[in-house]
């Protein structure tokens, strides 16, 4: 790697990548023929104009899944993944503490209670052994989400589901095409979601989807969503440029999960910043839409806030992670059996690198690690 001994960008030195992090979505002329395909058979302004249907059906073969509701949001298709399995006020729902805001709230939004549990120490996902100790009388399901690149052991979480008697939504929204102890990422539960945002490793500017093998389970999605006309809908278009990004999705996750493994063989010297390490589990391959980090300020030498803010200065895409769903919120709106220690940690100290950069060069892959060096080599003038 070559050194770089100039001053970061916030002390008057020049930036690792001037221009800025990579743009998303990146110009594809396979979607732009979708879209232009669209336009002229006039499918594209059309309530049904086939669209929605092939994209649908491409998912449900791809998840090897009898059924699949596309929707406006993958929010939206958490909430209606919990309606669709009859939970609603008085139930309680299983979560980590340490998920993205809108699950804990799509779970209030039906009129239940989540209960939050303690997060696996090296990848900051749910942890199953601590899964024992929350489950009560009011208890009617599990919400799971692969996060930052990690996976949580789902073969064991349905264990301990089944045994309970308790339905399994698996939010595989960060992770599509990701593999987990044998099957895809959103298959293993009652319902799997996964999402279609503009941010997205798919992503149409919004939309969502929900997968499941159950019947009863879809046709309650389906009653839920139809109103008259359909109830936030995804659009002929955006299931149009979706339907191409399909066909490019194992080739460019493994192009990143490549990526994750040599930032991570770059940068494990560097005190204080840790990737996130996920068990040891067979026929398993993570997505990374965030690539996430452990970061130890007192290692470091630099608080997380001014490591970000240097960061971006630098022209690389890294922000702060969640922030932890017992921070701030009243006891009144959550439970927990225990301490939530790593959950506190996570709040602290998640760091996440977005991932169009991982579909790079590996001479821009070490940027990244040049401008935390650089940063690192500075941080008594940071603070």
């Amino acid at each position: 790697m070559t050194a770089d001994n100039g001053l970061p960008v916030i002390l008057g030195g020049e930036a690792v990548r001037p221009q800025g992090p990579p743009a998303w979505p990146i110009a594809d002329e396979s979607i732009l023929a979708a879209m232009q395909s669209a336009y002229s058979d006039g499918s594209w302004g059309r309530y049904h104009g086939g669209q929605v249907a092939r994209l649908e059906q491409r998912l449900a073969a791809m998840h090897q899944v009898e059924h699949v509701l596309t929707c406006g949001s993958g929010t939206f298709a958490v909430e209606l993944a919990l309606r669709a399995l009859k939970i609603g006020p008085g139930d309680e729902v299983i979560m980590a503490a340490y998920d993205y805001e809108g699950n804990f709230l799509n779970i209030h939004a039906v009129g239940a209670r989540p209960v939050l549990i303690d997060i696996d120490a090296d990848n900051w996902n749910l942890a199953p052994e601590n899964l024992a100790a929350a489950f009560g009388p009011a208890t009617r399901a599990l919400l799971v989400s692969h996060l930052h690149g990690g996976l949580v052991p789902m073969r064991e979480v349905m264990a301990l589901a089944e045994q309970h008697g308790i339905a399994v939504i698996e939010d595989a929204a960060q992770v599509p095409g990701a593999r987990v102890q044998g099957r895809m990422a959103g298959t293993w539960g009652d319902v799997g979601i996964l999402s279609f945002g503009g941010s997205k490793l798919l992503t149409a500017g919004r939309g969502g989807a929900l997968l499941t093998r159950q019947t009863e389970v879809a046709q309650r999605a389906r009653l839920w969503l139809r109103r008259g006309n359909l109830l936030c809908p995804l659009s002929e278009l955006q299931a149009a440029v979706l339907l191409p990004q399909l066909d490019r999705l194992a080739e460019r996750n493994a192009r990143r999960l490549r990526a994750a493994r040599l930032l991570d063989e770059a940068l494990c010297h560097v005190p204080g910043l840790q990737s996130f390490r996920n068990r040891a589990l067979e026929d398993s391959l993570p997505a990374y839409y965030k690539l996430g980090f452990q970061f130890e300020a007192a290692s470091f030498g630099l608080e997380r806030k001014r490591l970000v803010a240097a960061l971006q200065a630098e022209g690389i895409a890294v922000d702060e992670g969640f922030r932890a769903l017992h921070v701030g919120r009243s006891p009144r709106r959550w439970r927990s059996p225990g301490p939530l220690p790593q959950a506190e940690r996570a709040h602290a100290g998640t760091i996440v690198l977005h991932h169009p950069i991982l579909l790079g060069r590996d001479d821009e892959l070490m940027q990244v690690a040049r401008a935390v060096e650089k940063i690192h080599r500075h941080a008594a003038q940071l603070r």
